[in-house]
């Protein structure tokens, strides 16, 4: 009877699923369609409108963005608004007061001299012109310039007491008076003051004039521009301005309203006309996806799953993927009909249940937060911004509920239950949701979205059930069901061994007994090692009499053919049966178990019958099977308890002690001889195989009472006594 072929044994898949390029080709293909499915959902509406036109309806900003102009608008207000800052420099007055001391005290300095040196010569007793030559030349150096000569020359001529008088007089009227605050404004008031001062004092005419002159050019302003404390101010008067945002979802204009200038460039920093191209929100969605297919790129491989190296199973990944996301957008377009909370009914939770069914838990878990980011931007409709966090959080949780309820049980039942358990957590996440925000807006609302929550987790319960068979068939997916159908004695190999090799059928039964319980005790696949040693020998049912559980009340066909033969009959069994199942479309895993179960071990028997009747000693690879040695634990668990069951079978009278020596003594044979060098079992789990094949043996070959003869039992009970 000929199977539904798998794309695992369709002709050019065989040829190109193993090439690096279509993997490639698998994440392209993902990474397009997000791009495709979401970028509708990520390009904002623009609206035709122009200068002085009516809004037809309530325009939203789509983004955050700084009004760069208003801004600086601020910005100019706030520092026209600074008043400039003068500070009162007090240490003026003294200042002043000692270059007014300078410049008598050159005077009386210039009257004593008798040698003065003036353009670089030097004079003797020098006349009157000659020193006031002088002064001129050292006050024109300072910043006693503006003192004309009269005024030298009169105190060049005063007497001692004069200009002793002079000195005082012009120093207390300019301290006084530069005692005060003075603006460049006030100058003049205050020359005019310190020359009433002046005016009090018992001097010559000529005198009082170059006291004058003197004290008019010592007064200056004391109150000036402090031009770093004003630019300091303006800073912080300009830090204190907030940016003018137009805040994401803020209303621009209301419905009816007269668009102005404002507005109107209000709408195109939104990006809202249709004049303007903005190319950032495609840039962005690129990277939006990149990084989702990057994260799962990576994850697939580096985590420990089929996806690590399957390309046939990352196809079936990118399909399921696809699956929901084309149904989130399905769902997501007829938001148009403006129902309340339809996003709810989407059953965005079938993804991650049929990923968890057919590839593996922790996969699923993973691509329920990339569901949760992709149902985000679908559904932002009506939204503030491009994500919709609600949505998002609600499709996270339902997804990580079918995951974690269906977790490596793929029953009818239980997925019909995960149903159910995703209806419970989705109505549970959409009420805390809507709590936290104050509440729904009346108890119809509630009840459409409950409503909406509960249909999504049966949507994801019957949408699972009705693909999963395709996925199996399609991808030859080991599933629970696909496990137990081929166990069934009916499937036409198995009732072929039962027919043609009984022995082989009942040897095979006990090794699945074991193979089993062995599995569930290091956490393996317990039914695919059950299932795998069902089928395991068979290539046997080739050349049946010549396996000795078969050969029951004849000969052993062994004793007539040489070593060699029978060591090529024996060998090929694996091989044989190997070619049967994938005549039958089996699926991989099954045809790699009956393939690697014996490995590359030793045909003992055989070997050394043939150095028995040889001269010259025999190489062992001549009788090695050629392998593959077991490639994963199933395989080489099945190996173990083939080679058990058929050692305990041989024994006489096994005891539970004469049963564990075996077994430890099977175990490290094959460890000892490579046999386990390409799967991944450890030391503790070889020691947990061990127990656990002992446990279900002893149970099997458990002593039992010898009942005794009829004909002998009958006279001794005969009146009831013994």
């Amino acid at each position: 009877m000929k199977k539904r072929t798998s794309i695992e044994h369709v002709g050019w898949w065989k040829k190109v699923k193993n090439q690096r390029y279509i993997r490639i080709l698998l994440y392209v293909l993902l990474a397009v369609v997000l791009y495709v499915s979401m970028l509708g959902n990520v390009i904002p509406d623009t609206y035709e409108v122009s200068l002085s036109s009516v809004a037809e309806e309530d325009i939203r900003s789509p983004v955050t963005v700084e009004n760069k102009a208003e801004t600086e608008s601020k910005y100019q207000e706030a520092l026209n608004s600074v008043d400039p800052v003068y500070v009162h420099k007090s240490d003026y007055a003294q200042n002043q007061v000692e270059k007014v001391n300078d410049v008598f005290e050159l005077v009386e300095q210039v009257r004593t001299e008798e040698v003065l040196t003036i353009d670089g010569e030097t004079v003797t007793d020098p006349q009157i012109e000659d020193q006031l030559s002088y002064i001129q030349e050292i006050l024109s150096s300072g910043s006693n310039r503006g003192l004309s000569e009269e005024s030298v020359e009169t105190y060049l001529d005063a007497t001692d007491s004069q200009l002793q008088i002079a000195r005082e007089t012009v120093k207390n009227a300019v301290y006084e008076s530069m005692s005060r605050v003075i603006a460049l404004d006030d100058i003049s008031s205050a020359r005019d003051e310190v020359a009433e001062k002046l005016a009090l004092t018992s001097v010559n005419q000529r005198l009082y004039e170059a006291m004058l002159e003197t004290a008019r050019i010592s007064i200056t302003a004391n109150y000036l521009y402090d031009d770093e404390a004003t630019e300091e101010l303006r800073q912080e008067m300009v830090q204190s301005i907030e940016p003018v945002m137009i805040s994401e979802g803020q209303l621009i204009v209301k419905e009816g309203e007269i668009i102005n200038h404002a507005v109107y460039e209000q709408l195109r920093l939104a990006g809202l006309l249709d004049d303007t191209f903005n190319p950032f929100p495609y840039i962005g969605l690129a990277l939006f996806v990149l990084l989702i297919v990057g994260t799962l790129a990576y994850y697939f491989k580096e985590a420990n799953t089929t996806l690590q190296n399957n390309n046939s199973h990352l196809l079936m990944y990118v399909l399921i993927f696809l699956v929901t996301v084309v149904v989130m957008k399905s769902i997501s377009l007829l938001e148009n009909l403006d129902i309340a909370s339809l996003e709810l009914i989407v059953p965005a939770a079938v993804g991650s249940m049929l990923i968890t069914s057919l590839i593996h838990f922790r996969v699923g878990l993973m691509t329920s937060m990339m569901f949760a980011l992709v149902a985000s931007v679908i559904f932002n409709h009506g939204a503030v911004g491009t994500l919709n966090f609600t949505t998002g959080v609600y499709i996270l949780f339902s997804c990580f509920a079918g995951a974690f309820f269906l977790g490596k049980d793929n029953r009818i039942v239980r997925i019909l239950q995960a149903g159910l358990f995703v209806s419970l957590i989705n109505i549970i996440t959409i009420t805390a949701l809507h709590m936290m925000k104050g509440g729904f807006g009346s108890w119809f609302d509630y009840g459409t979205a409950i409503s909406f929550a509960f249909i999504s987790g049966f949507f994801a319960a019957v949408l699972t059930l009705g693909l999963m068979p395709f996925f199996e068939t399609g991808f030859g997916i080991l599933s629970r069901t696909k496990l137990i159908e081929l166990s069934s004695p009916n499937h036409p190999l198995l009732r072929k061994i039962l027919l043609e090799a009984p022995g082989t059928y009942h040897h095979s039964v006990m090794v699945a007994n074991l193979a089993d319980s062995a599995c569930e005790a290091i956490g393996a696949h317990g039914l695919l090692a059950r299932v795998g040693a069902y089928y395991h020998d068979i290539g046997k049912t080739r050349r049946p009499h010549f396996f000795i559980e078969n050969q029951m009340k004849i000969d052993n066909p062994h004793n007539k053919i040489s070593p060699q033969l029978s060591k090529t009959i024996i060998i090929s069994h694996p091989y044989d049966g190997s070619k049967m199942l994938k005549e039958y479309k089996m699926p991989k895993e099954i045809i790699d178990i009956a393939e690697q179960h014996h490995g590359t071990s030793l045909l003992k028997y055989f070997y050394f019958k043939a150095n028995e009747q040889s001269q010259q000693k025999v190489p062992e690879s001549q009788f090695r099977y050629p392998g593959p040695k077991a490639q994963f634990k199933e395989s080489a668990i099945v190996g173990i308890a083939d080679c058990i069951e058929a050692a305990v079978r041989s024994m006489t009278k096994p005891t539970p002690d004469k049963i564990e020596q075996l077994v430890k003594k099977i175990i490290r044979e094959r460890l000892e001889d490579g046999q386990f060098d390409e799967c991944d079992l450890t030391l503790k789990e070889l020691d947990l195989i061990a127990k656990s094949i002992c446990e279900t043996l002893q149970g099997t070959f458990h002593s039992r009472i010898e009942y005794p003869e009829e004909g002998k039992n009958k006279g001794k009970n005969k009146g009831g006594k013994e």
